[in-house]
């Protein structure tokens, strides 16, 4: 199986109503899945959060790991969801984004009081009344909590699609356009875990250039 479809949801239920937090990763990359997450925190306050409950971005891949699996274990909602690179490809990366956000949500298990969403934009149907908040990761727990679980999630993704294409080094990048990816494609070609389009908009290769 294509380890992109690997990423499963993991749900506590309980009955409490609550609010949850959306935010995806991988938006940017060259290639791989975007990951979104769904996160409803205990009922704690603010202060005794975890320190490492912030954005993503700001901690380190140990402390990711770290963060994501107290998340997983005091969490009452933790769930994924995610898009493919094909799905990326036929609906451009903002919807794909917004799908795996529903996905994410839809495998939560329960349907949230509200939902805090990253970003500007929500996503069609979601079950329960939402709110988008720029740059949320930043500013909101539960978003943190939310980008936490979908990039280590997408990490683990990309590091099972490196044992396919070891060439192409995605255990180290992740699919980002670093000087060495970039390298890669274009002395190999595209893998099928490429996103030919923003190959061809980043690189200037011609769509319909992949190998494999």
């Amino acid at each position: 199986m294509d380890p992109v479809l690997a990423a499963s949801a993991h749900s506590h239920r309980q009955i409490t109503p609550l609010v949850a937090g959306v935010d995806e990763v991988g938006r940017g990359c060259l290639a791989g899945p975007v990951v979104a997450a769904c996160v409803a925190l205990p009922d704690v306050s603010i202060s005794s959060l975890p320190p490492f409950i912030r954005d993503s971005k700001k901690l380190s891949p140990l402390l990711r790991e770290q963060a994501c699996r107290w998340i997983y274990r005091h969490a009452p909602v933790v769930s994924v969801g995610l898009a493919t690179v094909e799905e990326i490809e036929r609906m451009n990366i903002l919807h794909a984004s917004l799908l795996a956000m529903r996905r994410a949500v839809e495998n939560a298990g329960i349907v949230p009081q509200m939902l805090l969403v990253d970003g500007t934009y929500l996503p069609d149907a979601l079950p329960c009344p939402a709110e988008a908040v720029v740059d949320g990761d930043a500013r909101v727990p539960v978003i943190s909590a939310a980008s936490i679980v979908a990039k280590v999630v997408r990490d683990h993704l990309m590091t099972q699609l490196h044992c396919l294409y070891p060439q192409y080094g995605f255990a180290q990048h992740k699919g980002y356009a670093t000087p060495a990816h970039r390298q890669a494609i274009l002395r190999l070609g595209l893998c099928p875990q490429h996103r030919v389009s923003f190959c061809a908009n980043l690189l200037a290769l011609p769509l319909g250039g992949e190998d494999g």
